[in-house]
Parts: C-alpha cells; sequence; structure tokens
C-alpha cells in the first residue's frame, strides 16, 4: 500500500492536524519551534554559526519524541518535508493564539467514519 500524495497544502493540513491529536506531542512541537527559532536567533546576533548545527537537532528531536513515544506513529516531515514545516509553523502560531485545539476538533469532526 502506497503512502498518499497531497496536491496541496490545503489537503495535506487535515493529515496533519491528525498525526498531532495528542496535546503533549504538539507541545513539543512548539517548544522545538520556539527553541530551535531562539537558538537561530542567538546565532545570529552572536555570530556563532556553529550554534545553526544544533537548530534542526532541537527542533526536530523535540517533535520526534513526541510522535514515536506519545502519538507513536511516524513523522510527517519523511514523507512530506517541505509541507511539514510549513503546517509546524501554521500549527506553532495557531497554539500561539490558543486556537489548536480547535483545529484539532474540525479536524477530527470531518474526517470520515
Amino acid at each position: 500500500m502506497s503512502k498518499r500524495q497531497y496536491q496541496s497544502f490545503v489537503e495535506f493540513w487535515p493529515y496533519y492536524v491528525g498525526e498531532h491529536s495528542d496535546p503533549k506531542c504538539r507541545a513539543l512541537h512548539f517548544m522545538g519551534t520556539s527553541l530551535a527559532f531562539l537558538l537561530l536567533l542567538t546565532a545570529v546576533v552572536l555570530a556563532q554559526w556553529w550554534l545553526l548545527l544544533a537548530v534542526p537537532i532541537i527542533g526536530y528531536g523535540l517533535a520526534w519524541i513526541g510522535h514515536f513515544f506519545i502519538e507513536k506513529n511516524r513523522p510527517a516531515t519523511f514523507d512530506y518535508p517541505f509541507w511539514s514545516l510549513i503546517a509546524d509553523f501554521k500549527m506553532w502560531g495557531l497554539m500561539l493564539g490558543g486556537r489548536m485545539g480547535a483545529e484539532v476538533e474540525r479536524a477530527t469532526a470531518a474526517r470520515p467514519k
């Protein structure tokens, strides 16, 4: 059985949301994205370019812990790296605004039964 090939981000987003249904997994994503951004900013401000090596380790590391140990699924970034990165930032923004829980409920209700 082959993986579905999404033709647009709009098609991909509900799949991504479904893969992040547990709030603990989403919290790890939020922490990873936030820390990665702060590390990136620190590297640029202090011109400590070696810190850039840690950016993906921190960002993806925390997110993957959420997938492997909480959601028990395969990170979407393995199959959809570009859309997954965009979705990570979208989810981060929705979480920052306190709207991601409602997005999960909406996406879950829209799934075929």
